[in-house]
């Protein structure tokens, strides 16, 4: 492998959604050949990489190749291909018809998932579908065996085995193959003869799968997808995920591939084909599976922009950046690809190996709109047909239309295949009338705002919607760098991709990046990669234990083992032993932790290994910010990793030159400061060492590379584009009566970008479980007079529920809304002055009280319920004042005649996610004071109140089509046009949430009137005014159909009377536990069947705590969300006012004394009607030793309603 052969020909292939790529490596030249074709032209060819193939072929040998003929190998040595077959399959859910085979009582396991709803603010509750067409159960048990005298026999049924992993296991049933065989062949009379099958601990004990798989293919099913093959890790709900994705794409590969290699002739077996897999290795075409293949086109341009310029160009960590049609891939190459083992494509979590690679949906195709007086730019796009204006088939106005405006297009270098014949270049005139009728519709708007408003040119707005789409490609570079801990301005900016060159200078700089880098094959990078990859193969096994002399002798000989079978697959596709290099991980976390880390390990210069506990500590710390003292390591995972080094491809040198720059001409390009004469030149008449200065159009192949002024180009040795991007300050005048339009955009995006920064930080630096991987928390910014600038959308009940009075509060007096949410308030000074503040809160799993989880389901007053904090300053002149928080958390309560109630029992995590609260504003302020640099304070302030005003103006619109559209039936219509609607809804104990919601019509404002409401009850679900002030921002912002950023804007049009010694504004010594978690779903449900937007959900969040003095745990179980219109309500979701996720079934069993009998849908529990209401959920737990359970829960005496003759549904039970 790797030898050079002279007298033949190598290919590199793409194969895109809409192009193909080929780059050729030709006998005798220097330079590859470059082609590219559509991927899909049924009328002149089969298959695009087939007639790449043929074409360069013919033009070499100059022989005639027919189409009809097989394509000669014998001058071919190598194929490399990447493939989008898998990813348009998996996108356009045409992938094979399979089934499901899971244990007994666990049938709806995968579309469960984790219960969270991918977007909060969406009544539909969109979820992706599934890819199995039936589910089967399997009669089958294993449990991990948790202590040692159960593990010794005793009553406990079945027979007790070591696991995979070194865990014992009970094997309590083995599989009913005589109740699973009529099954399986049911599905084959159905025509599914493809099987995804994942039981429960099959990571550690996988021959229950294998006995499935064995039975399934004597039956005659073509293809079988074991999870504990595939990815044999703990955590049931990805892996049968990433079995599924798999057994639905396999066979869609194999079969593209079998016919891809029948056009070849007999030799074809002589040739060296590869193909690229997602974590940026390639792979034989019998080793190339679809849950491996997802990435491949993407991971070549990776591999392309890593090997050619990391160490070559540049010394500094890069972000590659490939904008293309539809949307823009981001990754990061600091001297090793970034893998994940986890991530979730086109809606479905894969579970493998893959290159770290982020994807916004914004790119040349993104729609441009005009809304509420701000600016838009997707993530709806205008899609190859009918495409942008420009292309002359009656598109919508895109980036791309922005792009031919201002200039950075050139319709004289883009091909003329456009207009019925197909022959005809962009439409330019076309584009600029679109944008005219924009104009009209913008400076009309502007008018109506600010009289004496100057209208806006054409081209300025064309170049205020690339400003936005800056932008919003700019949030997921920044955090795919500082969510890692990395600054990104310390990055050089890789650009690639048809589009990206035309915006890297402007992303740079927004980055405060210094350098930009363009590769001389920018426009087919992905391709040309392919010839850069090497040849991976993988191997894995789990192993859990703790950390120690004896596990790492175990892991280490595990490792011996697995690296023998890496390196017999490579030695077996060729690759000689000097060619071979290899890798070991072992995956580990701290214990109490749910985080782990895939440690490499790393060769001494002795050639010992060093210590994986001592760079795990390190990659911890610099992932999350702190160090853990005093907690085992745990292994979790032994992996390994075999390299066939194939050094295919190798950079050309070139000489540097003397001669001047070629201009091929002048274009008028239009930048900030208005139309400037722009030289062009082309990058195959440049050579070494030429420089260009800004501003300078560079057309490299069909990619425009546009160089803005301050900013200068120099052409490398390697021939590749660098750019060097001299930063300036932006300075802006700030209108006195009404906001830039665009710039609004621009604030709207960095503000809620900063809040989710915030968030991430938070998360990252957090010990909890319940903030680290349930995401129990919310961050946001407040202007100097406390009004809400931005809210991440985290928890909905924590939106608008903060209070900026102190420092660290959870008191509901102080704007709380129940104890165990503890939020952390920093201000943010400006030269002395008060600008910000920004706030964190989260939800401590362990506060103290009466019963262990902080979350009682019977007390009577607020003392029971654990600390209580009214006011504390948490961090004074730098020092976090620890002493002072650990006595308000060990010692709640100072009424001196109340009982002795306990303290928190997780003392040291509730110290550690306090910090990092405190980290996460200090996150906030530096970034903050960053877009201070930026734009000066006075136009951040301008700014921090026109989102506000922006967000206010889309809820005034919305409440003026609300009036609009209610019905006369269930409205009054009073003075003045005001509509009043009256809805009401009670609780369990009969206890009534009275609202009386009048909406004018004319001014879009409504007053929502709570009189009638039950009095303060002698329970738990009393709810802070807090809380239905959240219920009411989260509703309204849901029915806003257009995402605009969550703040106190969207309370201005809005009024909200609660009647004091209600239980919606009760007294501060009421228990008020069950009031965030029970009451703020029923309030929500009673506003939105007031405005009759869907039908009433689950009602409350169903929190279940248990434990005792060693543990705690805590979660909230989904249920179903309320029908609507247009849509059903959908099944086994967290609704409304929480999101957070729920813990996976082989976690939950290895990790608490339980036993999960059941986890799955309560069918036909939704409620009838033209649209059906969601299903709840039914969970049966076992627990294993004594401990104290509590629960609590509503809805299990008055159902939910249904909306306009929509049945109710099934009340809960508690069994």
């Amino acid at each position: 492998m790797g030898s050079l052969n002279e007298e033949k020909l190598r290919f590199c292939i793409d194969r895109g959604g809409t192009f193909t790529d080929v780059y050729a490596e030709i006998p005798g030249k220097t330079d590859g050949q470059v082609l590219k074709l559509l991927s899909v032209d049924p009328a002149n060819y089969e298959d695009a990489p087939v007639e790449g193939i043929r074409r360069i072929l013919e033009e070499y040998s100059g022989e005639k190749i027919p189409k009809t003929s097989k394509i000669p190998t014998n001058k071919i040595e190598w194929i490399r291909m990447g493939t989008t077959v898998a990813t348009n399959a998996l996108l356009e859910r045409k992938g094979e018809r399979i089934a499901l085979c899971v244990t007994r009582g666990f049938k709806d396991l995968l579309q469960i998932g984790n219960q969270a709803r991918p977007n909060i603010f969406d009544l539909t509750v969109s979820k992706p579908s599934n890819l199995y067409e039936e589910v089967i159960e399997v009669d089958e048990r294993v449990q991990l065996v948790v202590d040692e005298e159960e593990g010794e026999g005793g009553d406990c049924p079945g027979f007790v085995v070591k696991g995979v992993s070194g865990e014992l296991v009970r094997v309590v049933k083995p599989v009913d193959e005589q109740g699973l065989k009529p099954l399986l062949k049911g599905l084959l009379e159905k025509g599914i003869s493809c099987l995804a099958v994942v039981l429960l601990h099959s990571y550690t004990f996988p021959q229950h799968e294998l006995a499935v798989e064995k039975l399934a293919v004597g039956l005659g099913f073509r293809h079988v997808s074991l999870s504990s093959s595939l990815t044999p890790m703990v955590r049931a709900v990805p892996r049968g995920l990433t079995a599924s994705v798999d057994a639905y794409l396999t066979p869609v590969i194999k079969e593209y591939l079998s016919g891809f290699m029948s056009k070849f002739d007999e030799g074809l077996g002589k040739v060296n084909v590869l193909f690229m897999q997602s974590d940026g290795g390639l792979a034989p075409e019998s080793r190339f599976s679809g849950h491996k293949a997802v990435l491949s086109g993407p991971a070549g341009g990776v591999v392309g922009y890593s090997q050619t310029l990391f160490g070559l160009e540049t010394e500094k960590p890069l972000i590659g950046f490939d904008m293309g049609g539809t949307s823009t891939d981001v990754s990061r190459y600091a001297g090793s690809y970034e893998q994940v083992l986890e991530t979730q494509i086109a809606g479905a979590i894969i579970q493998a190996p893959q290159l770290d690679i982020s994807t916004v949906a914004a790119g040349g195709g993104s729609k441009l709109k005009f809304q509420f007086g701000s600016f838009r730019v997707g993530p709806e796009s205008v899609g190859a047909h009918p495409g942008p204006v420009c292309y002359r088939k009656g598109g919508e106005l895109a980036v791309t239309d922005a792009n031919l405006v201002l200039g950075f297009v050139i319709p004289d270098y883009f091909p003329s295949i456009f207009g019925p014949n197909e022959d005809q270049p962009l439409d330019i005139k076309a584009t600029r009338e679109e944008f005219e009728k924009l104009a009209n519709q913008i400076n009309s708007y502007r008018k109506s705002q600010d009289p004496s408003a100057k209208d806006m040119t054409v081209e300025e707005i064309a170049l205020g919607f690339v400003n936005v789409a800056n932008e919003t490609m700019c949030r997921p570079i920044r955090q795919l760098t500082e969510m890692k801990g990395h600054e990104t301005r310390n990055h050089a900016l890789a650009c690639f991709g048809g589009a990206g060159p035309q915006h890297a200078c402007a992303i740079a700089r927004s980055l405060g990046m210094k350098e930009v880098l363009v590769h001389k094959f920018c426009g087919i990078l992905s391709a040309y990669g392919m010839g850069l990859a090497d040849v991976v193969e993988e191997a894995q096994e789990p192993y859990s234990a703790v950390y120690g002399p004896d596990s790492i002798l175990e892991a280490s000989h595990r490792e011996d083992m697995l690296l023998k079978q890496v390196r017999q697959k490579l030695q077996e596709q060729g690759f000689r032993e000097e060619n071979i290099t290899t890798e070991a991980y072992l995956n580990l976390r701290h214990e109490g932790t749910d985080t782990a880390i895939m440690v490499k390990k790393h060769v001494n210069e002795d050639g010992s290994g060093s210590d994986y506990a001592v760079e795990f500590v390190k990659l911890f710390q610099q992932e999350y910010g702190f160090k853990l003292q005093n907690r085992n390591i745990l292994i979790c995972d032994v992996r390994v990793r075999g390299i066939g080094v194939t050094n295919i491809l190798k950079p050309q040198v070139l000489e540097p030159t003397s001669l001047t720059p070629e201009v091929e001409g002048h274009y008028k390009v239009y930048f900030g400061n208005g139309w400037l004469d722009t030289p062009l030149f082309k990058l195959d008449n440049l050579g070494c060492g030429h420089i260009i200065p800004g501003p300078a159009i560079i057309m490299n192949g069909n990619s425009t590379v546009v160089v803005e002024p301050q900013c200068k180009a120099i052409i490398t040795k390697y021939g590749n584009i660098k750019i060097e991007i001299e930063s300036n300050t932006t300075t802006v005048k700030v209108a006195k009566k009404v906001a830039d339009v665009v710039l609004l955009s621009i604030f709207n995006n960095r503000f809620m970008g900063i809040a989710e920064q915030m968030g991430r930080t938070l998360q990252r630096t957090s010990i909890s479980t319940n903030i680290k991987e349930r995401l129990d928390f919310s961050c946001a910014l407040f202007g100097p007079d406390g009004g809400l600038v931005a809210n991440a959308p985290h928890v909905p009940v924590h939106l608008g529920a903060m209070s900026s009075d102190v420092l660290v509060t959870n008191h509901p007096s102080a704007g709380g809304s129940h104890l165990p949410d503890i939020t952390v308030i920093t201000p943010v000074f400006d030269n002395g002055k008060l600008v910000f503040f920004v706030a964190s809160r989260g939800h401590h799993a362990e506060i103290g009280g009466i019963t262990p989880g902080s979350m009682p389901p019977f007390s009577k007053s607020i003392w029971e319920e654990g600390a209580a904090i009214k006011a504390f300053k948490l961090v004074e002149k730098g020092i976090f004042q620890e002493e002072g928080i650990v006595n308000l958390l060990q010692f709640p309560g100072s009424d001196e005649s109340a009982p002795k109630i306990p303290g928190t029992r997780r003392l040291q995590d509730n110290l550690s996610d306090l910090s990092a609260q405190v980290a996460a504003n200090q996150r906030g302020i530096s970034l903050i004071k960053e877009l201070i640099e930026q734009y000066g304070l006075e136009t951040v302030q301008a700014y921090m109140n026109y989102v506000q005003l922006n967000a206010e103006e889309a809820v005034r619109e919305m409440l003026k089509s609300v009036a609009a559209r209610v019905s006369s039936q269930s409205a009054k219509f009073g003075l003045n046009n005001d509509v009043t609607i009256e809805e009401e809804d009670s609780m369990d104990d009969g206890s009534i949430i009275h609202l009386q919601l009048t909406i004018d019509s004319i001014k879009g404002e409504a007053f929502f009137d709570f009189s009638g409401t039950s009095p303060e009850v002698y329970g738990n679900w009393n709810a802070p005014e807090a809380v239905t002030a959240a219920a009411v921002i989260y509703c309204l912002r849901c029915l806003v159909d257009v995402d605009i950023p969550l703040n106190q804007g969207c309370l201005a049009p809005v009024g909200i009377h609660i009647p004091k010694g209600s239980f919606l504004s009760p007294s501060d010594k009421a228990a008020v536990v069950g009031g965030n978690v029970l009451t703020s779903q029923r309030v929500t449900d009673v506003v939105l069947t007031a405005f009759q937007a869907c039908a009433c959900s689950q009602g409350c969040m169903n929190n279940l705590t248990f434990g005792d003095n060693t543990f705690g745990y805590y979660e909230t179980i989904g249920g179903g969300s309320g029908a609507g219109p247009h849509w059903d309500g959908t099944s086994g979701v967290q609704c409304h006012m929480t999101n957070t996720r729920m813990t996976d079934p082989e976690i939950f069993e290895q990790r608490y004394p339980v036993l999960l009998h059941k986890f799955g849908l309560r069918e036909n529990s939704g409620g009838s009607g033209l649209r059906k209401g969601g299903d709840g959920l039914v969970r049966e737990i076992e627990f294993r030793r004594p401990v104290v359970v509590s629960i609590l829960s509503e809805r299990r005496v008055h159902a939910p309603k249904g909306l306009k003759g929509g049945k109710m549904v099934l009340v809960g039970p508690i069994t």
